[in-house]
C-alpha cells in the first residue's frame, strides 16, 4: 500500500483540511490500516497484541494459525488472512495481579517519526469524529484510547473507553469521541474529545474475571461514519475449513469432492495456481510458505513446508 509521508507543517495543514482514515476491512488482504496520520516512520496502522504479563498476569491469546512473516515474526498477516479479521481465542489468568486480567489487540495511529525508532507519537485524530468497529466477542469488551506511556501513567491508566457488548454473531458499532469516558478511578481527568487531540493508539481490550475464556474477531475499523461492516469471511472463519474440506498431505491438496474452480493465492493477493473441475491439486511447484485456497466461494489457509 502506498503511504503518504508528511512533514510536520504539511501534516498539520492536511489534518486541518480533511481526514482520510481509510476504513479497514479484514477480508481485503490488507495488513496495514491507512490512518493518513503516519508520523514519517511508516509504522502506523499495524495490528499488535498485548497483555497483562508485565504486571504479573498470565493471560494468553491462541491464534488459529502461526503469526509472522519473512519481515516480522510478530506480524499478524497470516491471522488476518485466515480470519477475515484479527481473531483468536483467549484465556484470562490473573497470576499475581491485584486486578482483573486482560488481553488486547491494538494499532498505533501515527507510529514513530523515524523507521528506526520504537517511540510511538501522538496525532490529532479529531477529524475522525470517533470510531466505527465491526467485531465479535464471547464476552463484553472495550475500545480504549491509548495516549502513550507517560500520559497513560499520569491518568492512572484510567484511559477513556467505550463498552463493546458481547456479540457472538458479529455486530457493528459507532462512537463519537465524546462517547469515550474514563471509569473514574484515576487522579487525572480527560474527555474523549481531548484525548482525540493526542491519540497514540486504539486498543480492543478484553478484561474479565480470572479463568474467563472465549474467542474474538475484529473484522473492520474506521472513522465514525466510515461504513464498517461484518465481513463474510469472518462470519465463517470458524467453519470455513470444515465446509471447504480441503486437506493437505505433503504437497497434494484434496477437496473431498470435485470443485468447479480452485485458486491458490499468495499473501500478496496474487493467484499463483488455478485449476478447474478438480478433486486434488499438485502443489509441488510452489515455494514453501503460507497460501490461501479459494474454492466454492470459500477460503482456507494452508502452510506449505
Amino acid at each position: 500500500m502506498n503511504k503518504k509521508i508528511l512533514t510536520a507543517s504539511a501534516f498539520l495543514a492536511a489534518a486541518s483540511m480533511s481526514f482520510g482514515f481509510e476504513t479497514w476491512m479484514g477480508d481485503g488482504m490488507v495488513y496495514q490500516i491507512n490512518t493518513e496520520l503516519d508520523a514519517g516512520g511508516e509504522k502506523s496502522g499495524y495490528w499488535f497484541n498485548y497483555g497483562d504479563d508485565a504486571d504479573g498476569g498470565a493471560s494468553t491469546v491462541t491464534w488459529p494459525v502461526d503469526k509472522g512473516t519473512e519481515w516480522s515474526a510478530d506480524a499478524l498477516d497470516p491471522i488476518i488472512d485466515y480470519c477475515g479479521g484479527v481473531c483468536g481465542t483467549f484465556k484470562l489468568s490473573k497470576g499475581t495481579l491485584t486486578y482483573d486480567p486482560f488481553v488486547g489487540i491494538g494499532f498505533n495511529v501515527a507510529g514513530s517519526e523515524d523507521a528506526d525508532s520504537e517511540v510511538m507519537v501522538a496525532a490529532d485524530a479529531t477529524a475522525m469524529g470517533g470510531v466505527c468497529i465491526a467485531y465479535s466477542v464471547d464476552v463484553g469488551a472495550s475500545l480504549e484510547m491509548g495516549l502513550g506511556d507517560a500520559e497513560d501513567k499520569a491518568l492512572g491508566y484510567d484511559n477513556p473507553f467505550v463498552t463493546l457488548a458481547k456479540s457472538t454473531a458479529g455486530t457493528v458499532k459507532e462512537f463519537a469521541w465524546s462517547g469515550f469516558k474514563q471509569a473514574g478511578w484515576g487522579d487525572g481527568k480527560i474527555t474523549g474529545d481531548e484525548a482525540a487531540t493526542k491519540l497514540v493508539a486504539l486498543k480492543f481490550k478484553i478484561q474479565a474475571k480470572d479463568g474467563t475464556t472465549g474467542s474474538f474477531n475484529i473484522m473492520s475499523i474506521g472513522a465514525n461514519g466510515g461504513g464498517c461492516a461484518v465481513t463474510q469471511a469472518a462470519i465463517g472463519a470458524k467453519a470455513i475449513a470444515g465446509s471447504l474440506k480441503a486437506q493437505l498431505s505433503g504437497r497434494t491438496l484434496s477437496f473431498g469432492k470435485s470443485v468447479a474452480k480452485a485458486e491458490i493465492v499468495n499473501l500478496q493477493g496474487q493467484v499463483v495456481m488455478a485449476a478447474s473441475s478438480v478433486k486434488t491439486m499438485d502443489l509441488s511447484k510452489l515455494q514453501a510458505g503460507v497460501y490461501m485456497v479459494r474454492a466454492m466461494g470459500l477460503s482456507q489457509q494452508i502452510m506449505l513446508k
